[in-house]
């Protein structure tokens, strides 16, 4: 009998509980693992290599709007990731979306809708709310920072998102514990893909995909 592994990652431990009663009963051997927090679900992803799927806040402790789904997107490639989050406007489910979600699901969404997106993306397939109006990204400028975010390694991305929380070289070499030498590399190449000219442009050019999330 195969085992399905999904890991919540949600920091409200009600809503991680809500959703671990949510998936019961989709599969007769289930194993649900919890994280609180971005680094607790990276490690959940990284000690969990089989895992069928990870549910996603893009809220999350430790990381900036959509920088965690990148991140976690470039790192563990096979993993399916359905963002489940309170913004569900048009704008934020196609950013997702295109950032490589699996799924969008909507926190207000009822206990039936819930179990169809899950069981839809484990069985290969897109789950998106039933009135979210598919459609192309109407700015062409965010398009292209969509891109140009998608080239950006695993800790590129996590870079990115401290220095947006407005963290130091020498803070992100710490909590990284790596020298301030390669994050000071990591940023260069940053600013390469980006095609900017200082860590602040990157930043706002972060905060503008981000913008939907506090609207």
């Amino acid at each position: 009998m195969q085992t399905l592994t999904i890991i919540i990652a949600d920091d409200h431990p009600l809503f991680r509980g809500a959703l671990s009663h949510s998936v019961r009963g989709i599969a007769e051997e289930l194993v649900i693992i919890e994280a609180g927090d971005f680094e607790a679900a990276r490690r959940a992803a990284d000690d969990n290599p089989d895992a069928d799927l990870m549910l996603l806040d893009l809220a999350m402790p430790g990381v900036s709007g959509f920088s965690g789904l990148m991140s976690l997107r470039a790192e563990f490639s096979g993993l399916p990731i359905v963002i489940v989050s309170a913004s569900d406007d048009c704008a934020t489910i196609r950013r997702a979306l295109e950032l490589g979600a699996s799924g969008f699901i909507s926190k207000s969404s009822g206990l039936d809708d819930i179990r169809a997106g899950i069981q839809t993306v484990l069985e290969g397939d897109i789950w998106a709310p039933k009135d979210y109006l598919a459609g192309p990204e109407e700015d062409s400028g965010l398009t292209e920072i969509i891109e140009r975010l998608k080239t950006l390694t695993p800790q590129q991305n996590r870079v990115l998102s401290m220095l947006g929380e407005g963290l130091l070289n020498k803070q992100i070499a710490y909590e990284l514990g790596v020298s301030e030498a390669t994050i000071k590399a990591h940023v260069s190449a940053i600013l390469l893909k980006l095609n900017v000219d200082s860590r602040t442009q990157a930043v706002i050019k972060l905060g503008k995909i981000n913008m939907a999330l506090v609207a």
